[in-house]
């Protein structure tokens, strides 16, 4: 029964026909690392150098996924399994169709990082490490959030009160507390437009 959940899919238009048509291939670039590391602003100035460029791109962050499409989940180690695993899937429907695709989500454990390669698929996936150190992110604190896992309301904060493991062989690692901004973002398109030629 399972082969015909998606009857037409043999019947859609390729990837292939897709990336022609958009003159470039679809490629997931996934920043990871602590909250205030830097990840949706360094994506940010990639969108935008991206599309100076005429490379069609989406940013998928915290902000406007937990807004929608994952409202109804929360912070336990399962709720942010599940997180992960739903924004990988939608991220491998904009890959799919040619699109490049900036996730920025913390995704603390190999683990987590793994499954969401496997579904979008590891030669589409590009894993750039947002490596600035807890202690410049804290001090940052943009969204206050370091200041509440202190102070014990906000429970399972990654790199508070719950751990953050450093990916072993990222595609790309930039320390934004080192490199100035637009040196983190040049690093970053630099990788993307050569990823993104078909």
């Amino acid at each position: 029964m399972a082969e015909n959940i998606y009857p037409i899919e043999n019947r859609m238009l390729s990837r292939q026909e897709r990336e022609k048509m958009l003159g470039q291939r679809g490629v997931m670039v996934w920043f990871t690392g602590l909250s205030g590391s830097g990840k949706s602003t360094v994506a940010l100035g990639v969108e935008r150098e991206l599309h100076r460029r005429g490379i069609l791109c989406r940013i998928l962050d915290g902000d406007n996924i937990r807004a929608g499409i994952n409202s109804n989940l929360g912070f336990s180690p399962e709720d942010r399994r599940e997180n992960i695993r739903r924004i990988a899937e939608v991220g491998k429907l904009f890959v799919d169709t040619g699109v490049v695709t900036l996730a920025c989500f913390v995704s603390p454990t190999e683990e987590i990082r793994q499954m969401a390669r496997q579904i979008v698929g590891a030669d589409d996936f590009k894993e750039v490490f947002v490596s600035t150190p807890i202690e410049e992110c804290e001090r940052r604190d943009v969204k206050g959030l370091y200041a509440r896992a202190r102070r014990g309301e906000v429970k399972e904060f990654t790199g508070v009160s719950a751990p953050f493991e450093a990916p072993q062989h990222p595609a790309l690692s930039i320390d934004t507390s080192v490199l100035p901004l637009e040196e983190s973002i040049a690093r970053v398109v630099e990788m993307v437009v050569k990823a993104s030629q078909l």
